[in-house]
């Protein structure tokens, strides 16, 4: 998958497209890095109470270099009232708060596929079985007009150009909508643009996460994107990975969803007229939630793209979205379920900065009056979408809630055995106005765990406040947080190491993952877990919660990109793998408590062989060195 080539800059793109409109041909970069972490700004304000109409304020502004700005317009300014939501355990749908929203759109039922496709190829697509219109999404997300940025009691932007003063050619960009983050798009040629994303809110960085739509498409006509203002040192765009798209005709004429797409994928540093500084670059290996590096660099991804339709409206994203309207019309399907309802009760856990609901389910087999067994249950917390821009975590939790809300043996006997604590979205605000990592305030909220404060980070004091409750009442047997993470590909866990704290339960952390590796041997990969305790990963949740007693507690990382293991090697991950996650996190579960600890010990055993075996290669591998060492020496 890896393929090393010349870089282009961004003088050279513009210049071979000037002379080659329809046939510019770049090749993928090789430049290294790594990246990722939080931020501090001021927070925004506060709105309780009942529904809020939250409008976006600031138009979008000419670019300084005079280069002819596309046109980015809502193609349909006026807004209807959505209908207010109650809010009460019956009826759980609330309109995001962040914006002023357009009625929303019908809901669209979609069919994700199960194939397995190659990164090499156009073939990962889901299937989408609707007829709906062009300028609806491809989820069911609620239309916001004019949005760009969102503070309390803003007014409505304007565009800044004219609806009529653009080249009838011109493609329209448009992300002015639930998720959508694109803050500028500039025309260079007819078939080139270079597109610019807005940071996370009250921050100038964390530019990761795309999600835009483009209109007046041009059939058999090939253009070229360039995503300029990244700020990943990294990227699996350079192994191979592939941006999604949409396309809102091959969704009507042919059932088709998401898929992947573009061509001449290029990812690269940008050269130092836009800001690069050696002095600022670090290359240090980091997990996706460690800290970025302090500088000015930024990335730039490229890719050629070519319609199928004429006048089609096509979305592109980084991965496949999940918004916050997708999540209420979920949970509201389980409270109207008749049969679910009666063992998943959905409450509220707090109101977000924007005063959003932060839910959370719990679902457990209801108590009998001569079933005693329900006092001995302890707890499983499970929580996902800390990260905004990490939506394939959101995938993971929802395979998770359709297999434990299920009627399958394995559900029923967990249900039977724990009770399950579910926070799907813990910063609906950072999904709804497009952040990559951020909450409101520009905060990394899995940095908030160890010093929280209520009114500033209410979803973490909330989920932390939930936890030691749940820790006196009945105890806890597994904590998980779910992510996605940029730069490795698989699923994997990060855990906590025992042996210096508790030697009593030396290795017992690793066994959940080594059995989830069994369980998914094609997907998850144990050689990428890891189970040191960081002293700056200390604010996470992951360790704030093993420091409060719980020996099992984890972040589960899945890969933006796809696996490289065993028959599902060099494939991307579609939303029915991240869902397979989340139904065999469950089915381990299961395993890992089983009535009879034989399965537990025989793969402690197998763990402790298995360290004894690194602990010896390591002691070769110095002895080599040094032996190396010396010779060079004596030379």
């Amino acid at each position: 998958m890896n393929e090393e080539s010349e870089i282009f800059t961004r003088e050279q793109l513009r210049k071979m497209t000037l002379e080659q409109p329809t046939k510019l041909q770049t090749q993928t970069s090789n430049s290294s890095g790594k990246d990722e972490g939080e931020d501090d700004e001021e927070e925004d304000d506060v709105e309780h109470g009942g529904k809020s109409s939250l409008n976006s304020k600031g138009g979008l502004s000419n670019p300084s270099n005079g280069c002819p700005t596309a046109n980015f317009y809502a193609s349909d300014p006026e807004t209807d009232n959505d209908s207010e939501g109650e809010q009460s355990k019956h009826e759980i749908k609330s309109a995001p708060t962040l914006m002023h929203l357009n009625s929303t759109t019908a809901t669209q039922q979609q069919m994700h596929s199960n194939s397995h496709p190659r990164l090499d190829n156009t073939d990962d697509t889901t299937t989408h079985n609707s007829s709906s219109d062009e300028g609806s999404s491809p989820t069911t997300t609620a239309s916001v007009p004019q949005f760009s940025r969102s503070t309390v009691g803003g007014s409505k932007a304007q565009p800044t150009a004219h609806p009529n003063a653009f080249d009838p050619d011109d493609l329209v960009f448009e992300s002015r909508f639930e998720s959508g983050n694109l803050g500028r798009a500039i025309k260079i040629t007819p078939t080139y643009y270079e597109l610019y994303l807005r940071p996370d809110m009250y921050t100038n960085r964390h530019t990761q996460w795309f999600y835009f739509r483009v209109k007046n498409t041009k059939a058999k006509m090939v253009y070229r994107f360039s995503i300029i203002n990244l700020t990943k040192p990294d990227s699996l765009y350079k192994e191979g990975m592939r941006p999604l798209m949409y396309s809102t005709m091959d969704a009507e004429f042919n059932h088709v969803g998401w898929q992947r797409c573009g061509e001449n994928i290029a990812y690269f540093r940008n050269d130092s007229e836009n800001g690069y500084n050696h002095s600022n670059y670090h290359h240090r290996p980091v997990d996706d939630d460690d800290d970025e590096f302090v500088g000015n660099a930024s990335f730039t991804l490229s890719f050629n793209i070519e319609f199928r339709y004429d006048d089609d409206t096509v979305y592109f994203a980084h991965s496949y979205p999940y918004t916050y309207s997708d999540l209420q019309d979920y949970l509201m399907s389980i409270q109207r379920n008749p049969v679910k309802s009666k063992f998943c009760k959905l409450r509220l856990l707090c109101r977000s900065l924007a005063g959003n609901n932060v839910y959370y389910l719990t679902v457990t087999a209801p108590s009998t009056h001569e079933d005693d067994n329900q006092k001995k249950k302890k707890a499983v917390i499970i929580s996902a979408r800390v990260h905004p821009g990490e939506s394939p975590s959101s995938w993971m939790m929802k395979g998770l809630m359709d297999f434990i809300t299920g009627d399958s043996y394995v559900a029923k006997k967990l249900r039977h055995k724990f009770i399950f604590k579910l926070v799907p979205m813990l910063n609906p605000d950072g999904v709804i106005v497009g952040n990559t990592r951020s909450s409101l305030t520009g905060r990394d909220l899995n940095r908030q765990y160890r010093t929280v404060i209520r009114e500033t980070y209410p979803s973490i004091w909330n989920t932390k406040a939930m936890i030691r409750r749940l820790m006196e009442d009945c105890g806890v047997a597994m904590y998980c947080d779910m992510h996605a993470h940029s730069r490795k590909h698989n699923v994997f866990i990060y855990g906590c190491e025992n042996l210096k704290r508790h030697p009593d339960r030396r290795l017992l952390e690793q066994v959940f993952p080594l059995m989830l590796h069994k369980n998914v041997a094609d997907k998850f990969s144990f050689e990428n877990c890891k189970f040191k305790v960081q002293k700056n990963k200390e604010g996470t949740g992951r360790i704030v919660v093993w420091v409060l007693g719980v020996t099992n507690s984890y972040t589960l990382e899945a890969s933006f990109g796809g696996s490289t293991m065993g028959s599902r090697a060099g494939t991307h991950f579609s939303t029915a793998d991240y869902e397979h996650i989340g139904r065999a996190y469950c089915e381990t579960l299961m395993d890992y408590y089983d009535d009879n600890p034989i399965k537990v010990n025989f793969f402690v055993k197998r763990l402790r062989k298995l360290r004894k075996r690194e602990k010896k290669l390591r002691k070769a591998r110095r002895k080599a060195q040094q032996t190396a060492w010396w010779w060079l020496n004596e030379s």
